[in-house]
């Protein structure tokens, strides 16, 4: 059976880590039984996703627009439209806008994201 979403037409919601977040695929809420979880994620200028951990779970992350840092393990990469980053499970990181527009991207999880395996952590440490 074919599925199709379109984004403008999901509901945002702001995550556990500050993020704001469509949900696009997602076993929980869809009649399927995928391997991971996708959703559209984004962060207005100047803010930034609070730093956590997924346990059980690697998260790629493909960006859709505006520019960005995405801090891994204490490792700062730059991100800008079109880059590309997967975060090994068990690793802390964040997300910041460093941009003068909104930071757009993609959220992939496998398996798929859980809640109870998410650790949030309260403050970014420099």
């Amino acid at each position: 059976m074919i599925q199709h979403k379109n984004i403008e037409e999901l509901t945002a919601f702001s995550a556990g880590d500050n993020t704001l977040l469509k949900e696009v695929w997602h076993r929980k809420n869809d009649a399927i039984d995928l391997p991971y979880s996708l959703a559209y994620a984004y962060l207005e200028e100047g803010h930034h996703s609070l730093p956590h951990i997924l346990h059980k779970s690697e998260e790629t992350y493909f960006f859709l627009s505006g520019n960005g840092e995405i801090t891994i393990e204490g490792e700062v990469l730059n991100v800008k439209t079109g880059s590309t980053v997967i975060v090994p499970k068990g690793a802390n990181q964040y997300v910041k806008n460093t941009g003068s527009e909104r930071l757009t991207f993609l959220c992939m999880v496998s398996p798929p994201w859980n809640e109870e395996e998410e650790e949030v952590l309260n403050e970014v440490h420099k």
